[in-house]
């Protein structure tokens, strides 16, 4: 492995390819996996409305990681805000990211200097795109466009 320890993170509401993608990842450059779920506070605090709450997400999470990375070393940490132990820990040593997140590393590792902490080095997960070639996302999903898979949903016309 890369590193010893890696920190990734989302909110994780459907579980879908694109979460599969970033846990892949995480997991192949990392022995272990600290992964931060976004709390339902947080989330909406956001503006996201997931469908399934704070424990029905992790119990998913949870399922997925034991069914795909079997015996692998991980912990599930609830984010009440963007950096969660990526920052407070010293001994995660990257994160992995999607486009849309790594905007805040530099963030992230400004609050790890001024702890003393050495910074992240970068992992960045490309987005999985939908059959559409528009990225595959739990909003996508609540709004009923695609499914988990990034399979066009048929909208029902008004009559």
């Amino acid at each position: 492995m890369k590193y010893k320890t890696v920190a990734t993170g989302g909110t994780f509401d459907h579980i879908h390819e694109g979460h599969i993608a970033l846990l892949t990842k995480s997991f192949g450059v990392g022995d272990r996996v600290v992964i931060g779920v976004t709390s339902d506070a947080f989330a909406l605090k956001e503006g996201k409305s997931p469908d399934q709450s704070y424990d029905e997400r992790v119990r998913a999470l949870r399922s997925l990681i034991e069914g795909r990375f079997p015996g692998r070393e991980y912990l599930i940490a609830k984010l009440d805000d963007f950096f969660g132990p990526g920052i407070a820990s010293p001994e995660v040593q990257a994160i992995v990211v999607s486009k849309e997140t790594a905007k805040r590393v530099p963030i992230a590792n400004a609050l790890r200097e001024a702890k003393g902490f050495p910074p992240l080095a970068v992992e960045t997960v490309e987005y999985v795109l939908a059959a559409d070639s528009k990225p595959i996302s739990s909003t996508r999903i609540r709004n009923g466009e695609i499914d988990a898979q990034g399979r066009v949903l048929k909208r029902r016309t008004k009559r």
